[in-house]
């Protein structure tokens, strides 16, 4: 009981710590934009229309829910060639990337 009663509080903090995290600053946000279209588009595709990797089209994604994808981010698909990114974002930021992803994911600034 006692186990199943810190699960529990292990899994509400986590849900509310996503939930509430604070949006990248504008800064970030364009870093984050600049990784997705260099790093990701390396083999997504440099307009993520697919390569090696699927493509990440707001049509090619409609379908998959933004926690999926932000899931997908940090942890990547065994077996594939598609990395874990958690070294280098936070839960906060890959939810960030999937909501763009999902609405059509915006161009680089230069």
């Amino acid at each position: 009981m006692l186990l199943n009663k810190l699960i529990f509080a292990l899994f509400y903090v986590s849900t509310v710590t996503v939930c509430f995290a604070a949006e990248p600053d504008a800064s970030r946000q364009n870093e984050l934009v600049r990784l997705v279209r260099q790093d990701c588009g390396s083999c997504h595709g440099m307009t993520l229309q697919g390569g090696l990797g699927t493509p990440l089209t707001r049509e090619a994604l409609a379908d998959k829910p933004t926690d999926y994808l932000s899931a997908m981010i940090l942890h990547g698909r065994p077996g594939t060639a598609m990395p874990p990114w958690r070294t280098l974002l936070t839960e906060a930021q890959a939810q960030w990337i999937a909501e763009r992803l999902r609405e059509g994911f915006p161009e680089e600034i230069r």
